[in-house]
Order: C-alpha cells, then sequence, then structure tokens
C-alpha cells in the first residue's frame, strides 16, 4: 500500500473544482503547492492554506518557535532535534482567547518510513519553515474569520509521527537513533504556552488537521483539564474521523498500518479504551477514542474523504488492475459501481458517528465534497464560494456551535447533490 506519508513532492498537483463551473474557475485559482524533495502527505497539502491570485490582503506570516529546553525535557523530533510552534498573538477582545492547532501529516509505521522522516518537515525543525501563513480559521481578517480573528492562535508543528502520542523511553532502534516523544512534545509545548499567557485562558479551542485531527481527539480532555475550571474549553477535529473498514479487496488496509505504528511507538498502553482482546491498530480509531471523551468535540469531515479514498478504501495493493485509478484522483470520473461504493463509505461514516449524533454538546459538520482537511484554507473556511451545508459555511456552523448560538449537526446529502463543494482534482495518484 502507499504510505500515508509517501512522496508527495513532485507528484501532485491540485486544483479547486466547482461542480458546473467547469474550468474558469479552475484556472481561477489554481495553486502549485510546492514542498520540493520533502516527504509530505495529502493531509499535510489539503491543510495547506490556499490563496487565490487576486482578492482579499494576503495572510499573516507567523514565525517559528522552538520550544526551549527541549533536550533536557525528552521532547524532541523523529531526529532529536527541538520542536517547534507558531504563535500570533491575540488582541482586544480577544487577548484571553486561544486557539491551537495541532499540524496533520500522516504516520509512520517501521524505522525504514521514521527514518525518511527525520529528512523532512515531519520529522525535524531543521527543515521546518521559518515562517508560516496562517488562513482559514488562524486568519486575523476578520471577514474570513469572523469569530477567532483577534484570539491568540497556535500551530504546532507535527514531528513525531504518531498523532503527539508516543513516549519511548529508548533512543535507539536497531543501532540507529529515533525519538518517539510525541507525549512529550505535547506536555512541554502546553506547558510552555500556559506561561505565555494560555494559563489565563477565559476561552481555549483546541483544533487540529487528519492526523493532528485524531490528536485532537485523543488530547482534548488532557487540554481542558490544564484551564481555568471556569473556561469555555471545546475541541475541533478536520479530516480526522478515520475509518476502520474493509478496502475494496476485503482487506483492512488502515487498522494493519495503525497496528504496526501502535507497536512501533508503544501506544496501546496510552489509550485506557483498549482491551487485550483488541487489534493494537483498534486503538487509534476516532470510533474508540471518543467513547472516552468528556469534553465537547466538533466533527468536521467530509463524507468522500480524498485522504481515506485513496489510503483506505482503494490503496494501491488492493488496485493491482489499477481500475479505481481515475476515480481516486477525479470523484467526478468514478463509475457507478464506484459511486455505490463510495455511498456506502459514507454509510460507514455516518454510522460511525451514530453516537455522537445523540451528543447534545457536540457538533457535526459533514459535507458531501471529495476533499481532505477544510479548516486551513480560507476558500472552504469562510468565503463567498465557501461549501455550504444548510446554507451555512463551515465558518458559520463552527462558530454557531462553539458559542452556544445554536446546536449544530449539519449533515449533507448524497453526492453530487452539493453544488457549492470544491472537489480536489489530482494530477497524479501518490507513490508508495
Amino acid at each position: 500500500m502507499p504510505s500515508p506519508s509517501a512522496p508527495a513532492s513532485r507528484h501532485l498537483r491540485l486544483w479547486w473544482r466547482r461542480r458546473g463551473r467547469g474550468g474558469a474557475v479552475a484556472a481561477t485559482f489554481a495553486v502549485a503547492l510546492l514542498a520540493a524533495a520533502l516527504l509530505l502527505s495529502l493531509s499535510y497539502y489539503a491543510s495547506l492554506p490556499l490563496t487565490p491570485a487576486s482578492g482579499p490582503r494576503s495572510s499573516a506570516l507567523v514565525g517559528l518557535t522552538l520550544l526551549r529546553r527541549a533536550e533536557e525535557k525528552g521532547a524532541l523530533c523523529l531526529d532529536g532535534s527541538a520542536p517547534g510552534y507558531h504563535l500570533q498573538k491575540g488582541s482586544g477582545a480577544g487577548s484571553q482567547s486561544w486557539l491551537i492547532h495541532l499540524e496533520g501529516g500522516g504516520w509512520c509505521r517501521n524505522l525504514k518510513s521514521c527514518a525518511s522522516r527525520q529528512k523532512s518537515i515531519l520529522g525535524s525543525s531543521r527543515y521546518m519553515e521559518s515562517q508560516v501563513e496562517f488562513a482559514g480559521m488562524l486568519s486575523d481578517d476578520q471577514d474570513r474569520n469572523p469569530d477567532f480573528y483577534n484570539w491568540n492562535k497556535v500551530k504546532i508543528r507535527y514531528c513525531d509521527g504518531a498523532s503527539f502520542s508516543g513516549n519511548v523511553k529508548e533512543e535507539f532502534q536497531n543501532g540507529t537513533k529515533f525519538f518517539f516523544r510525541g507525549q512529550r512534545i505535547w506536555e512541554a509545548v502546553m506547558d510552555e504556552l500556559l506561561l505565555k499567557g494560555l494559563r489565563h485562558a477565559k476561552q481555549a479551542f483546541l483544533t487540529g488537521c487528519s492526523a493532528g485531527g485524531l490528536a485532537t481527539f485523543i488530547h482534548c480532555d488532557d487540554f481542558h483539564a490544564l484551564l481555568p475550571k471556569d473556561s469555555r474549553v471545546k475541541c475541533l477535529s478536520d479530516g480526522g474521523f478515520f475509518l476502520d473498514v474493509e478496502d475494496i479487496s476485503k482487506q483492512r488496509t488502515l487498522r494493519a498500518f495503525y497496528s504496526d505504528v501502535v507497536r512501533l511507538q508503544d501506544l496501546k498502553k496510552r489509550f485506557l479504551h483498549c482491551s487485550s482482546s483488541m487489534d493494537p491498530g483498534q486503538c487509534l480509531f476516532p470510533r474508540e477514542v471518543v467513547k472516552d471523551i468528556r469534553t465537547p468535540v466538533f466533527i468536521l469531515n467530509p463524507a468522500y474523504d480524498a485522504w481515506q479514498v485513496q489510503h483506505v478504501l482503494a490503496p494501491v495493493a488492493s488496485d493491482p488492475q489499477r481500475s479505481w485509478l481515475d476515480c481516486k484522483l477525479d470523484i467526478s470520473k468514478c463509475s457507478p459501481n464506484q459511486l455505490e461504493i463510495l455511498q456506502g463509505f459514507r454509510k460507514e461514516l455516518h454510522d460511525a458517528i451514530s453516537e455522537v449524533k445523540q451528543k447534545k454538546d457536540w457538533g457535526i459538520f459533514i459535507d458531501s465534497c471529495f476533499i481532505h482537511c477544510q479548516s486551513l484554507n480560507s476558500f472552504t473556511w469562510h468565503s463567498p464560494s465557501s461549501p455550504r451545508v444548510n446554507n451555512k459555511t463551515i465558518a458559520e456552523a463552527v462558530g454557531d456551535w462553539f458559542f452556544d448560538r445554536r446546536e449544530v449537526k449539519e449533515l449533507d446529502c448524497e453526492y453530487p447533490c452539493n453544488p457549492t463543494c470544491h472537489n480536489l482534482v489530482f494530477a497524479k495518484p501518490f507513490k508508495g
């Protein structure tokens, strides 16, 4: 199967296409995602903010801060470098409100794939950009981000390969140094942010995309416990509700992958919901993790998650004849039989969140788009051309839920019913 951390640079071009508008809008919003020679997954690319050639002012660039005394704390990236984060201070009425975002970027299942990540931004701060753009729900533009624009906002970089969860004391694996310290990174960065004002937060919002969205489920209650008891504290997982489903060859590809991650970084002890009878990989799936969460969470997910369609439902190893290739590149090219399978995948998601639907204080926004993460993209988060469900943008739905303006359970109809969707189109598939 292609690894969820498979090389994507030089192999991927993404552009947005609005159904019914064809090439005109595609040409207008075409964006080249340049990250040559870096190991990046779809989850990372889909979380990158895309900016049109013209329009409102560009989003702010925010500098990288490396964790202080990282080695002393044992909080290190895969290669032993210090982890980092980007902090933009809030202002005015938002000065005591905090939004924390956990970056995504797949996982590594074995020493070989983790060694590759050591030489990339997903395993070493030595390769991280000195500045990143804050867009979508991290934007400081009130028009683009009406509810959170003036908050303190933090993007925590992802460099441990296991959704900020590993805590292996040993440094050497087969004679090579690896640091599986995601849990320590989480704790150390939180401690540093508490000293920078997070401990006084009146409102706090933990969010994450893809592997970071999974980390949001994992750490949501821990985050809540750090903050004052009278604070409003909630969490949001964007594109992080991964499904434990059979692929097109009846194999549970992602469960097998997760099992390798759990064994490699000794994660099973991290999850209290894991019984001895469970396959190790089952411990990481959100359907299991959410059973123990007490803090309100918002689940933002596309029903036809592009990353999961490529890596979970129709991975290369399960499609030797490449009959799914066109469908995985462009949902509009799926055959009637493939669309029927995709509708079954959508039903699996709805079944997996069935208990969440009954939780009054939890929020849901499931659109019928072929995309992955949507909260850090200016187009999909909040713009005149944003996808809508029940005439609400994602930003409007999330804001309504966070501030208790209404109960939010937005569940879209089946593809291709929603003309507001921005569906990803790929020029080439990922390589393993």
